[in-house]
C-alpha cells in the first residue's frame, strides 16, 4: 500500500494543533481529520478519533504496525513543513 496523496491545512494561532490532514492511499482510500499535534518532544500525527460516552477518545483509523505509522508520519510532517515554510506569515 503505497501513500499516493497527502494535503495539509495548517491551523494558525493554536499553541498545541498545528494542522489537519488527509491521507490517500494507493488512489482509492481516504483517511481524514488526522491532526499535526505539537507534543512535549515535537511534532507527532494523531490519529483521526472519536470521544467515547466514558469521555475517553477510541482512533476510527489507524496503523497496525509501527512501520506504517512511522511512514505515514514522515510523509505527512515532511508536507507540513514544506508547507510552513513556504507559507508567509499573516
Amino acid at each position: 500500500m503505497e501513500i499516493t496523496e497527502v494535503k495539509v491545512f495548517p491551523v494558525r494561532n493554536n499553541e498545541k494543533l498545528k494542522a489537519y490532514a488527509s491521507v490517500v492511499f494507493d488512489d482509492c482510500f481516504v483517511v481524514r481529520d488526522l491532526r499535526i499535534i505539537n507534543g512535549n518532544s515535537g511534532l507527532f500525527v494523531a490519529m483521526p478519533s472519536r470521544k467515547r460516552k466514558d469521555g475517553s477518545f477510541r482512533d476510527t483509523a489507524h496503523p497496525l504496525n509501527v512501520e506504517t505509522r512511522a511512514k505515514i508520519e514522515k510523509t505527512v510532517l515532511e508536507l507540513y513543513r514544506q508547507k510552513i515554510t513556504a507559507e508567509p506569515e499573516t
